[in-house]
């Protein structure tokens, strides 16, 4: 099998509501989505996401994931897509870092090597049978008020695990809506407080000693030094995202015991194939891990919670679907979808979603004949 041309396509995907983050400093309205399909001399085609959560939140945008394509798409013509480790190795060699840029192009490979295997990816990954993979609301800051109610939404719609957004530089009003949430949230649910890096360390740890929450605490400051200090510092376990960039920042976060666990986005790290090693290593250490990909439709959605179904009980966590946050749905009943609180992944071969180039619009770039 041999790759011959690879097609990219660009699709603006807007928020069904605006998003805020970062203890508000950070507002989502549209995402920046780049679609990929890996054509091969045996007549299998396997598809690949890659879709920043906007351009503030990570150092990475859309445009820069199709600049990079141009340098990596004509290197990839002529090889076999299911030699992942050497697709890996070409690409790092021809384009070093930019991880981000890489990743569609990764899963696309795995999605080809199911298809060969007549295996979905889940169980190329190990699994035997694909876990129900459970899934968590995402909640917007806001006041007390506001976040209370979108978690009420959120649990009508069968969620029973939420993510919420806090963080800046008040710490009053951050106590306020932790103490708020914990005292509202329904029995048998489940809160994360995710600060997307908004804190100082003194404000975490003035924060974080002043409520009795003991729940996971998310990414507290921009850096890993700054998450160190507060990690020794604070009651409530600490789970690290933004800062982890690489499989040496994982490694770097562990000897510094500054985590008992951590998210695992194959968009940031480069793809399937190497959030797979970090998931590994989490699983070696005794991390608990969220897996899901950063932004994009149920198509990024599917091929981070194959990853996910695959990962044992006690290591992981709630996933999130970013497709629904979504005015539109370029799959259309295709991938992984909330029912009650859970996602089922499709047991097809490959990736298990296919979508309709018509409904992508006309493609940005084609390499290869």
């Amino acid at each position: 099998m041999k790759i011959t041309r690879i097609t990219v396509w660009q699709m603006d995907l807007p928020l069904s509501a605006p998003y805020w983050l970062s203890g508000g400093r950070l507002k989502f309205e549209q995402l920046d989505s780049t679609f990929v399909r890996i054509e091969t001399d045996v007549g299998h085609s396997g598809w690949g996401e890659d879709c920043p959560w906007g351009e503030s939140y990570l150092p990475a945008h859309g445009r820069g994931i199709r600049a990079g394509l141009e340098i990596l798409a004509p290197m990839l013509l002529g090889e076999d897509p299911r030699a992942l480790d050497h697709i890996n190795r070409l690409m790092d060699v021809t384009l070093p870092g930019h991880f981000y840029v890489k990743s569609a192009l990764d899963v696309a490979c795995w999605d080809l090597l199911g298809q060969s295997a007549g295996m979905p990816l889940w169980q190329l990954m190990g699994a035997q049978e694909a876990a129900r993979v459970a899934v968590n609301s995402s909640i917007s800051s806001g006041t007390p008020e506001e976040m209370i109610g979108l978690i009420q939404k959120a649990s009508a719609r069968g969620y029973r695990v939420h993510s919420a957004k806090i963080g800046g530089s008040n710490p009053a009003a951050d106590i306020a809506r932790i103490d708020a949430i914990s005292a509202a949230l329904p029995a048998g649910e489940k809160v994360t407080f995710d600060v997307n890096r908004a804190w100082t360390p003194g404000v975490a740890i003035q924060v974080l000693n002043s409520v009795a929450a003991r729940d996971w605490i998310e990414q507290p400051c921009e850096s890993l030094d700054l998450c160190v200090q507060v990690a020794a510092r604070v009651p409530q376990p600490v789970m690290l995202d933004e800062c982890l960039q690489s499989f040496g920042d994982h490694l770097e976060a562990w000897k510094r015991v500054a985590c008992e666990g951590v998210k695992v986005k194959p968009n940031r790290v480069g793809g399937l194939t190497k959030a797979r090693q970090i998931r590994d290593f989490g699983v070696s250490v005794g991390w608990q891990m969220h897996i899901e990909d950063v932004g994009g439709s149920a198509l990024a959605d599917t091929a981070a919670l194959h990853l996910a179904a695959s990962t044992p009980d006690e290591n992981r966590l709630a996933s999130w679907l970013c497709h629904d946050h979504l005015a539109v749905d370029p799959v259309p009943g295709q991938g992984v979808r909330n029912l009650d609180g859970f996602v089922t992944l499709p047991d097809a071969p490959g990736l298990g979603v296919v979508p309709d180039p018509d409904l992508l619009g006309a493609p940005v770039a084609v390499y290869g004949a």
